[in-house]
């Protein structure tokens, strides 16, 4: 689910503490509990979704996924939470799918679309959580390929977009500590984010999720079909890569582990939300990222390891990457 978020959604699942006036239940703060969960429950991702396929739908034609009827309906171990899943596959497009859970207390949105690996365009992402205490986003096309340390792909794909970037930057500023390991699979113009639930901020959200979609659309709507084989490899463990990453460390587990339990959790993980490990490639997690291994094999469940994050954003206006990483 998340990609970037340094603590889990599983830390968000507590009930909403009762203080000072509010530790005997008077009328007041039965009002104000109940107003936040009505705030709550009054937001919901479905219009997300149903932008994203419609807008999808008018630039391509949209089939269901074979994966799509393993995982189209699952319940939570108390039956009281399901969990909604979409997946899709187009022309350009090896999977479009959604994960959206909502119960009283929470609303999530794990949204992506993964190009095929003949086009290098990025992978659009959104992952959206909201609580009665908090919203994390992280928003972004999600680049296959280094816009760090190299221009080229970086200028294909992002210089055209640094306006839209800077524009919702501002409405949605920085969300605070990102991981040096996790900022490498960021764009300049990523949104990274945390505030308080109000119907402005979701309307600007919601906003921002239409443009950077279009977006995304008219990219891989221009985009020409590789044909050098060693590019389209590239493309393909690049792909690899991310999905590798993601699986090992999204921090959103914790909550698919609370709702469905482990194993169907790892299995939705795996091959379902990131879908493609068994297919684009062969290496592995530590093959990728060998920092994490220990003696005996086995990987280290830490976020970081080099221990570096960001607090303030690490690209300034024209898309250059202005922090310190290892």
């Amino acid at each position: 689910m998340e990609l970037g978020c340094s603590s889990s959604f599983h830390s968000q699942l507590k009930p909403l503490p009762l203080t000072g006036t509010c530790t005997s239940i008077s009328r007041s703060c039965r009002w104000r509990l109940k107003s936040t969960f009505k705030q709550i429950s009054a937001i919901s991702y479905h219009k997300f979704i149903d932008f994203a396929l419609d807008e999808t739908r008018r630039h391509t034609d949209l089939v269901p996924s074979p994966i799509q009827e393993k995982f189209k309906s699952m319940n939570s171990k108390d039956g009281k939470t399901e969990l909604q899943t979409l997946s899709f596959q187009a022309p350009k497009i090896r999977l479009f799918r959604s994960l959206s859970i909502e119960t009283e207390d929470i609303q999530v949105l794990d949204f992506a679309v993964f190009p095929e690996p003949e086009f290098d365009v990025p992978i659009f992402c959104a992952n959206f959580f909201t609580s009665n205490r908090t919203n994390i986003v992280v928003l972004d096309l999600n680049p296959l390929h280094d816009v760090i340390h190299q221009n080229e792909y970086k200028e294909k794909y992002f210089k055209s977009l640094l306006p839209l970037g800077l524009m919702y930057s501002e409405l949605l500023p920085w969300g605070g500590k990102l991981t040096g390991e996790s900022i490498k699979f960021f764009s300049p113009i990523v949104i990274w984010t945390r505030f308080s639930s109000s119907q402005h901020k979701y309307d600007v959200l919601y906003s921002a999720f239409r443009d950077y979609y279009k977006e995304w659309l008219e990219l891989i709507g221009r985009a020409a079909e590789e044909t050098d084989a060693r590019q389209i490899f590239k493309n393909r463990e690049a792909q690899h890569r991310y999905l590798t990453w993601r699986a090992e460390k999204d921090p959103g587990q914790a909550l698919l582990k609370k709702l469905i339990g482990d194993t169907l959790a790892k299995d939705l993980v795996r091959n379902f939300l990131f879908n493609g490990i068994d297919e684009l490639g062969t290496r592995k997690f530590l093959d990728y990222f060998p920092e994490y291994g220990y003696e005996d094999g086995t990987i280290n469940e830490k976020r970081s390891i080099i221990g570096k994050s960001f607090e303030s954003r690490p690209w300034n206006a024209k898309g250059e990457f202005i922090g310190d990483i290892c």
